[in-house]
Formats: C-alpha cells, structure tokens, sequence
C-alpha cells in the first residue's frame, strides 16, 4: 500500500505565508489569479467538496511545493450526487474546513454557490466516454459526467498551471487527466498518494459517518488489498485470483457489504484477465449506509 507521502518542507518554508483570502465571487477569483500570473508566479489548484481531512491537506502541502500560489475551492457539487445519495447529509464543517486550509498554507479559497456554476438555463454537460462508464462510473450512472462538468468549470475559473487530485479518487484523477487532455486545457494534472488513517482506513470526507465499530469493519477495503498487493508481489498474475484474494479477506468483515472487486488497467480502466501491465485493483463496499471506496495501483518490476 502506498505510504503518506511527505512535503518538500525545504522549499515549502522558503516562501512568505499569506492570510488565507475567501471569495466566493468568479469575477474576483479570476482577477486574483490573474494578477499573480502577472507576477509570474505558478499557481496550483486543489479542488475539494469540503470535510477537510489528511488527504486533502497532502495534496495542499504538495500543491504549496509546487508553485508560489494555491488556491482551493470547496463545492459541495451536487451534479455528481444520485436521486438517492447523501448530498443533504454531506458533511459541510466550514469553519473547521477553513482553519485547516488556512493552516496548510492556501492563498486563496474559493466558495462558489451552486447558482455561480449552475445558473438558470445552464444545460451544459461533460462526457467522458469509456473511462467514465465502469466501475463508479458504472455504479453510480451520471456521477462522473457530474464530475467533469464541474471540474472543467472550475478549470476555466482558476486557470491554474496545476491540478493537484488524489490517488484515493484514482478514477476520477484518470478521468479527468484525459478530459484535460482531449480538450487541450493547458494545465499538468498530478497525483498525490492515497492518505490513510492509522488502521489503514484510506482517508475520506465520508469516514465522518461511521461509528467506531464501523470504522472497525471499514478497515476491510484496504486489508484486502494489502493482501491483493502481497499475491502481486509473489508473482499471481490471475486477476480472478487476486479478486478471490481480496473478497476472502471480506469475509472476515460480516458488516461490510461488497458493491465490486475488479482488476482493470490503469490506463483504459477496461477489466484484464491477467496482469500484463501496470493495474488497478478497485474495490468499493458499503458499511451500514455509507459507501466506501479504496483502490491499489501496481505494475510488474
């Protein structure tokens, strides 16, 4: 499993802290960001739906090491939210959420309302075909259109040199990589590794719902893979036998209830039969009401 990644605290701390400045406004946002284009500085964005935790101040931290500028938003955005998933509920502890990015050192965070990016007779959408249609995408229809709308939105508002997203959400980071792609947005896209909680349990704005004898039967998603990650390393080469590794572990877990295990490939998320090539090993699985979802990214020596 990867482990925490750590700063570049050397360059990190050669730079001035600022007070972190809000804005909800596109039109102070965009000139923001422009005058410190003037000035030439780099700027990184890490885009968020709020409940700030571990992971996202990772990506914080490494978007600090990257550039003389951050900017962060928090949107909780509710395009990428199913008739019947937890937009209502989705936990929103803003002033918390400010102390920690202000903490991290963001320059700039940006709140957009959901009348900012969806205006009246707004009817624009984003596909992205194929990567989008498996596994979440095939769990939960229309979510990741959800997703690259509002990230494309985002995109043309910040204008940044760097997107920072993370491993955990590895999925959506290849999504929209190729969105960018496909679309020629001049921005590079990286990939801060999956941030997990001392048992393992990767970190996640949704592990605010779970108890303590639920977070208890969680930690499955990622000993699962632990053990996926072992078969790997001792040659298996089966991915019907590294799925069959992951769910025999699940049993140990009687709460924790399996929506998919798939082995696909990295790149073009389609299922392999054998690994040939780097992978993804996914798994998602609900623990009372909430769904959770881990994931290991490995390629042959």
């Amino acid at each position: 499993m990867t482990a925490r990644p750590a700063p570049d605290a050397g360059r990190e701390a050669s730079w001035p802290r600022h007070r972190m400045r809000r804005e909800r406004e596109i039109a102070i946002v965009r000139r923001v960001v422009g005058g410190w284009k003037r000035l030439g500085h780099r700027v990184a964005f890490v885009p968020t739906m709020g409940a700030i935790h571990e992971g996202h101040l990772g990506l914080v931290r490494r978007a600090r090491a990257s550039a003389e500028r951050v900017v962060a938003s928090i949107f909780v955005n509710p395009l990428q939210f199913g008739p019947q998933e937890d937009y209502k509920r989705y936990p929103r502890p803003r002033a918390r959420d400010h102390a920690l990015l202000a903490g991290a050192g963001v320059d700039l965070l940006w709140e957009p309302r959901a009348q900012d990016l969806y205006p009246p007779g707004e009817c624009t959408r984003v596909r992205v075909t194929g990567l989008g249609d498996v596994l979440e995408g095939g769990s939960r229809p229309g979510h990741f259109e959800g997703v690259a709308t509002v990230v494309l939105k985002l995109l043309h508002v910040v204008e940044p040199h760097l997107l920072w997203m993370g491993q955990k959400d590895a999925q959506q980071a290849r999504l929209v990589e190729q969105m960018c792609r496909d679309l020629h947005l001049p921005v590079t896209v990286r990939r801060g590794a999956t941030v997990r909680e001392p048992g393992g349990l990767a970190c996640s704005s949704r592990n605010l719902y779970l108890d303590l004898a639920q977070r208890a039967q969680a930690v499955g998603l990622s000993r699962g893979l632990a053990s996926a990650l072992r078969a790997l390393r001792d040659g298996e080469r089966s991915a019907a036998r590294i799925i069959g590794v992951v769910r025999r572990v699940w049993r140990e877990y009687p709460d924790l209830v399996p929506d998919y295990v798939s082995v696909v490939d990295a790149h073009t998320f389609q299922p392999v039969r054998r690994v040939q090539s780097r992978v993804l090993v996914a798994v998602a699985a609900r623990v009372g009401k909430t769904r959770l979802i881990d994931n290991l990214e490995w390629g042959p020596p």
